[in-house]
């Protein structure tokens, strides 16, 4: 006797339970596993990026703007344009930081909306937009180097994926097992 005897008459029910094998191309959306050929660079500048990059669409790694472009296209679709500095890395909003007036030079005008260029640690430029200003603090915001600049874009579906896992069997202590018919075996 098997632990299976009640699917027995019905061969299918153990195979209901499979998730849907999909047929023919799959669209990108929120949750699929997308890889596409992406190149980037900056308008009338410098090349950012040209590779095979894969990610999780809707997870935050792509570019807001890259991501709403490539949504209900399949495995072969092609697109380029150019996205706005304000749809590119200008979207990007970088948490706020307190930092001392006295980390600043005497005579640099710090007033809301100013922009200021400094070194961070590793001697790299970095961006801060003052948003406010007290007597000792400022209160700064960190800008993507690129947020200024438009990025001119071209990119290539090669592949869309389900990544969630098949869902799991039934429990085990649902089925009705009869210890005398596992004492036969």
């Amino acid at each position: 006797m098997s632990i299976f005897s009640t699917d027995v008459h019905n061969p299918g029910a153990l195979m209901s339970r499979m998730p849907p094998v999909y047929r023919g191309d799959v669209k990108i959306e929120n949750g699929r596993r997308v890889t596409v050929r992406v190149e980037l660079s900056v308008v009338d500048g410098a090349q950012l990026e040209k590779n095979t990059v894969e990610y999780i669409q809707g997870s935050g790694t792509m570019l807001p703007a890259l991501e709403k472009l490539l949504t209900g296209l399949e495995k072969g679709a092609k697109r380029e344009g150019v996205l706005k500095a304000k749809e590119a890395f200008g979207a990007v909003q970088l948490p706020t930081k307190k930092l001392k007036r006295s980390e600043f030079p005497k005579d640099a005008k710090l007033t809301a909306g100013e922009r200021f260029v400094a070194k961070d640690e590793h001697k790299n430029d970095v961006i801060l937009l003052i948003e406010k200003v007290d007597k000792d603090d400022l209160e700064v915001r960190f800008l993507h180097p690129l947020a200024d600049k438009d990025i001119k874009y071209s990119v290539e579906v090669v592949q869309v994926r389900d990544p969630r896992p098949p869902p799991p069997p039934p429990p085990a202590a649902a089925l009705e097992l009869d210890p005398a018919a596992l004492e036969e075996e």
